[in-house]
């Protein structure tokens, strides 16, 4: 039996590749705004017109956007495992490459944290600041009437819950957690396998990512038929009232992204010494390619080339 370390080793392992994840098909992002704003007419008119057609749309249209959204919830856990682990893997084998990899890495996780805590802090001001209307609010509460929330756990069963004595169980029951840390140690053990049984590993994780990325896409194409029906059920139960919902929402998201990105910019400015009309130039074909293409993964070719 092989065993797993190998640091005294004097013929190092080869570094494991890069993983290389196909693009995700993209659907025109004008089809499904369309499918939204056609939704929330639709709905509207049955609310007001025909409201004796809801229980025709709770019958038939509701649960094509309910499976719809199954199906790509369905795709989450398995994707975060596998990028999860692809990424701590590369992390490991790229952290050993020398200081400029470990700089850069640390990089990385400096800005995802302040991007994180920024967020954390400018939204709930922001709700405070523009609060959601009145009638916007009691729709939503309607909307989950009979939903039970849960109990709020104490710090030390928050932290019991961090731990999975299943992890299969944690999986099915959606608590990401507990599956994200069980995911990061086992990457960790397997970066510490022999070559052949660590890149075993990693090629069979890699694929499972690119599968689960086929099949968003394939999801993803159907997203004006499914935004269509989930708008259209909401928009005829709930009236006028979600319309204000939904634009909160996107205000507060809007102001709140506007927010963290500013800052970055204040961050290269003030830390990276970068001239501020240098750096907004590069930035706006970058951010132009992210509001085309909504995907971080596939604006990311741009990001490295600014």
């Amino acid at each position: 039996m092989t065993l797993p370390p190998h640091e005294n080793s004097s013929n190092p392992e080869p570094k494991p590749a890069a993983m290389t994840l196909p693009p995700i098909a993209q659907v025109p992002a004008a089809w499904t705004f369309f499918g939204l704003i056609g939704g929330l007419v639709g709905g509207l008119a049955i609310a007001f017109a025909a409201p004796s057609g809801l229980p025709l749309v709770e019958t038939w249209v509701l649960p094509v956007g309910e499976m719809w959204l199954r199906a790509l919830q369905a795709t989450i856990v398995p994707l975060v495992a596998a990028l999860l682990f692809t990424g701590v893997t590369q992390t490991v084998a790229t952290a050993s490459a020398g200081a400029l990899a470990r700089r850069s890495l640390g990089l990385f996780v400096a800005v995802l944290a302040f991007s994180a805590a920024m967020s954390l802090l400018v939204t709930p001001a922001l709700i405070g600041l523009i609060p959601i209307p009145g009638e916007a609010g009691e729709a939503l509460r309607q909307t989950l009437s009979g939903k039970d929330a849960g109990p709020v756990p104490g710090i030390a069963d928050f932290l019991r819950s961090i731990v999975p004595t299943n992890v299969l169980d944690a999986a099915a029951n959606d608590r990401m957690l507990p599956l994200i840390l069980f995911m990061a140690v086992f990457a960790l053990a397997v970066s510490r396998l022999a070559g052949p049984q660590r890149e075993l590993m990693t090629t069979f994780f890699a694929a499972l990512a690119s599968a689960m990325l086929v099949v968003i896409g394939w999801v993803l194409a159907l997203a004006p038929l499914g935004v269509f029906a989930l708008s259209l059920a909401v928009a005829a139960k709930s009236g006028a009232a979600v319309i204000g919902a939904l634009a909160h929402y996107i205000l507060i998201v809007v102001l709140t992204g506007s927010v963290v990105m500013f800052a970055g910019y204040g961050v290269a400015v003030a830390i990276a010494r970068k001239p501020l009309g240098a750096f907004a130039r590069a930035m706006v074909p970058v951010q132009a390619f992210a509001l085309s293409t909504q995907s971080s993964l596939a604006s990311l070719p741009a990001m490295l080339g600014a």
